[in-house]
């Protein structure tokens, strides 16, 4: 009997003991099960929050759309609104008004251009009439040129003819005129001009030429001396320039005198012609 309550004891203990854990998980399932509710009505309640928010930024996002494309619309919409004749009037009042701009422009430079070619012109015509007034004058002046020194004519000019020649023995041509003076006589200078060369010619001796205006040239020849003047010195009519000698060879037979010549632009004439 005694083993038998005691049996029956233990059964109940362990009923108890069953039914109190069957107890305490159920605690512990419905505590979990109420946790898992709790997360889920927040997470939800979250979820919510954020589709409203996503669904204004929707709304905004479309309202600025609809605003830029009713803008739009209403832009293109006037545009088409326009006739055609509005439209082609337009583009001509436009093309009109670039083509006088541009022929208002071009006239305005062209007439500028004009007036300062006309005015360039005016100038290097006046330019060329002043020079040519000048060197006409120039070309007008006449030279006076007189004897370089005082004395008879001894030999005369001759280019065309023949003249005899005392001391080749022969007859030549002579290109000059020698005046007879007597040996250191001062000769002086026909006409002004610039001494262009001293020099002892083999011919002619110690030989001075001067070169005038208008082309003309003059030479001094069978000199015996040139210390009055030097190369490039401009002298004027009358100044001295050397005395007479005899140092020309072809003429060394003759009596002292000046052998005188006269050129013109490089050629040699009468001067007998142009000594006033």
């Amino acid at each position: 009997m005694r083993d038998m309550r005691r049996n029956n004891r233990l059964n109940n203990n362990n009923k108890d003991a069953m039914q109190n854990k069957i107890i305490m998980y159920s605690i512990i399932g419905i505590g979990v099960l109420t946790i898992i509710l709790v997360a889920l009505l927040i997470y939800s309640k979250n979820l919510s929050k954020d589709m409203e928010n996503d669904l204004v930024d929707f709304e905004e996002i479309a309202n600025v759309q609809n605003e830029n494309t009713n803008t739009n619309t209403a832009s293109v919409s006037t545009e088409i609104g326009k006739s055609v004749n509005e439209s082609l009037n337009e583009t001509n009042t436009i093309s009109a008004n670039n083509v006088n701009n541009t022929v208002n422009g071009s006239t305005t430079t062209n007439s500028a251009k004009e007036t300062t070619t006309k005015s360039t012109t005016e100038n290097i015509t006046n330019t060329n009439k002043k020079e040519d007034v000048k060197e006409s004058k120039e070309e007008k002046k006449e030279l006076a040129f007189e004897k370089p020194i005082e004395g008879e004519i001894m030999k005369v000019f001759a280019k065309d003819n023949l003249v005899f020649s005392n001391t080749l023995q022969e007859w030549t041509t002579h290109l000059g005129i020698d005046i007879k003076a007597d040996k250191t006589s001062v000769v002086k200078s026909a006409e002004a001009g610039t001494i262009k060369t001293i020099k002892n010619d083999p011919r002619y001796g110690l030989t001075i030429t001067i070169e005038h205006d208008n082309g003309y040239q003059t030479v001094y020849a069978n000199l015996l001396s040139s210390e009055f003047v030097v190369e490039g010195e401009k002298v004027e009519k009358g100044q001295s320039i050397g005395t007479v000698g005899n140092t020309a060879t072809f003429e060394i037979s003759d009596e002292p005198h000046l052998h005188f010549e006269v050129l013109k632009d490089g050629v040699q004439i009468d001067p007998t012609t142009v000594i006033k």
